[in-house]
């Protein structure tokens, strides 16, 4: 069966203000069998729910999206803290790298900012011994477009304005175009120096896609993992960039909330063409996922995102970030484990715990979905 995305998208019936409220949920405890106590997170607040283990303890290797990099990290320490035996060793590297080695059979599961696109569905069939490999919606975020301008404390952009700072269309902290949205700011007189991906990421795809939706035209590239734009200065990771712009002045780039969190960065706020511009928050953030659609088939969960949004209160650069994983076909020595890990990363606790870390809790609509898939891995 091939991936297929078309106008047969499912709405997910939620509403932007239970969302919201998901932010606050406390953890909920697990009623099955096989369950241990959590241990403390790093980052966040000590998850205080049970975790379901499994009954057969195994070593996971995963790979792919920096963007989920701090989520991982605050979930594989309550599970190995909980699970004795079962360890996550995850590598990162960017979406391509991890979508790459899932394809060779390298890694149980993989992290990717973009969904899978048909070809790689078709690869996957190599190594899912009659299955496929799908989508299944786990660690949401935001993208900030992080800056350190010497004397700027708020800033606002929108599309047209950041497609052309990172396409060297716009070199100056005071072009007009920037002093148009910041009249009150006293920008410099100083060349911008912009930061961007050189691995080929999820997290450049989003913002890409949120270019093609939202610049009029401004970027133009198609939308893609990998860096087109002209001029500008390259990174590796999130943390790469993140840490380019906390030690560089009169710099700006693009990364995950709590990235920009983790090195005390300021976010732009985004004129979307709503009544007010709209922070980089993760409130702002779930209105724009409580408008998420389901696009993918039967077991697969890939979403379509609403990134021109102008709603009041949505920010519209967000991102989901995907764990690719086998339908069918799942190595039986570490299947059980997996399965138990993506539960705990989906349920209330697990999505609480890195809500507490930067990200975005999912709506418990979809997340049910999630586990509901998880189960019938095999």
């Amino acid at each position: 069966m091939k991936l297929q995305r078309n106008g047969r998208s499912k709405a997910l019936a939620i509403g932007a203000m239970a969302l919201v409220s998901s932010l606050s949920l406390a953890a909920c405890g697990s009623d099955e069998n096989n369950t241990s106590a959590s241990g403390g997170s790093s980052g966040s607040a000590p998850a205080a729910a049970a975790i379901a283990c499994g009954s057969k303890p195994a070593a996971l290797v995963a790979a792919g999206s920096t963007a989920q990099g701090n989520a991982i990290d605050i979930l594989k320490n309550n599970f190995e803290a909980a699970c004795k035996g079962a360890t996550i060793n995850y590598g990162g590297g960017g979406s391509g790298a991890g979508v790459q080695q899932f394809n060779q059979g390298k890694i149980q599961f993989a992290g990717s900012d973009s969904a899978l696109k048909p070809a790689e569905v078709e690869a996957s069939k190599a190594v899912c011994t009659g299955g496929q490999g799908i989508n299944l919606p786990v660690v949401a975020g935001l993208i900030s477009i992080v800056f350190n301008v010497e004397g700027v404390d708020n800033l606002v952009l929108d599309a047209p304005t950041i497609a052309k700072i990172f396409d060297s269309q716009i070199t100056k902290w005071n072009d007009p175009a920037i002093v148009a949205l910041n009249p009150s700011a006293k920008l410099p007189d100083a060349d911008i120096q912009a930061f961007h991906r050189t691995d080929d990421s999820g997290t450049t795809d989003n913002l890409t896609k949120y270019f093609a939706k939202a610049s009029g035209g401004a970027w133009p590239y198609p939308a893609s993992k990998a860096w087109a734009g002209k001029g500008g200065q390259g990174a590796n990771g999130s943390a790469g960039v993140a840490a380019q712009v906390k030690q560089v002045k009169n710099s700006i780039s693009y990364a995950e909330l709590s990235f920009a969190q983790t090195n005390n960065l300021k976010s732009a706020a985004i004129n979307t063409g709503a009544a007010k511009p709209v922070e980089a928050t993760a409130a702002n953030a779930a209105n724009t996922f409580a408008k998420a659609q389901v696009a993918g088939t039967g077991s697969d969960l890939a979403l379509t995102l609403d990134y021109a949004t102008k709603d009041e209160g949505s920010y519209p650069l967000v991102l989901v970030t995907y764990e690719i994983v086998c339908d069918k076909g799942n190595k039986a020595d570490t299947v059980d484990t997996l399965k138990a890990f993506l539960a705990y990363s989906a349920s209330d606790a697990g999505q609480k715990a890195i809500g507490d870390g930067g990200y975005v809790p999912l709506p418990k609509s979809l997340t049910d979905k999630v586990n509901g898939v998880i189960t019938a891995l095999a």
